[in-house]
């Protein structure tokens, strides 16, 4: 798996070095930093920009262009053993899954789960998250339902963004909690609302239809993290 730009691929040589195949570099870089890499287990090759625009598609990649293995998804049974969870419904913008894959760790999410997917994009989102994919358990099921199933069965209280729900911030949440992230253009689903325990809402100061997804999810896990 190719992943370029210098932010991830700076994140996965100092946190998984070991799973990095190939570095290219299609730059200049500092003396002593070059010197680090040559001295690391890493196949470091120079390539000129040319080459480096078509590796990456003509993509945004810095000089910084990197072969590494796949981050594996986890099994949901796995996923639903743990306290903190998020479940992106149908979101398919693969800069908003990266962005609140990248909150997410950050916030201390234990684990997200991406459904109404076939498969995950992972080279693009590598690239949003700024690898941390990497570190963040993530598993993959096409059928949102089965995953609210799994997780009720493992003790979760499920929480889903809808516009009329209680104001996250008068709130208290389980221990054990899983927030729900509706799709970019239609939310939630109205049979996933149904299915759960309690809506939570961002409330707005002014008159404005609603936030980004990623950003509204970067607030509600906030405000749901442990105190």
């Amino acid at each position: 798996m190719l992943i370029y730009g210098k932010q991830p691929v700076q994140y996965v040589l100092h946190h998984h070095a070991s799973s990095v195949k190939t570095l290219f570099l299609a730059k200049e870089i500092d003396k002593k930093e070059y010197a680090r890499l040559m001295r690391m287990d890493i196949e470091l090759k120079r390539i000129p920009p040319e080459a480096a625009q078509k590796l990456s598609r003509n993509g945004n990649h810095q000089g910084f262009l990197a072969e590494v293995a796949e981050p594996q998804a986890r099994q949901i049974r796995e996923i639903a053993q743990m306290p903190f969870v998020v479940v992106l419904c149908g979101i398919t913008d693969v800069g908003n899954i990266g962005a609140l894959m990248r909150s997410a760790y950050a916030l201390g999410v234990d684990g997200v789960v991406v459904t109404g997917l076939k498969s995950l994009p992972l080279e693009p989102v590598m690239r949003s998250s700024t690898g941390v994919l990497m570190d963040l358990p993530f598993a993959i099921e096409h059928n949102l339902y089965d995953v609210m199933t799994e997780l009720k069965n493992g003790g979760h209280t499920l929480y889903g963004a809808v516009m009329d729900g209680e104001d996250v911030r008068s709130m208290r949440f389980e221990p054990k909690r899983a927030l729900l992230l509706g799709s970019e253009g239609e939310g939630l689903s109205a049979r996933a609302v149904r299915r759960l325990d309690r809506g939570v809402t961002i409330r707005m100061e002014h008159d404005f239809d609603s936030l980004n997804v990623s950003a509204a999810g970067a607030i509600l896990i906030d405000r749901m993290r442990d105190e």
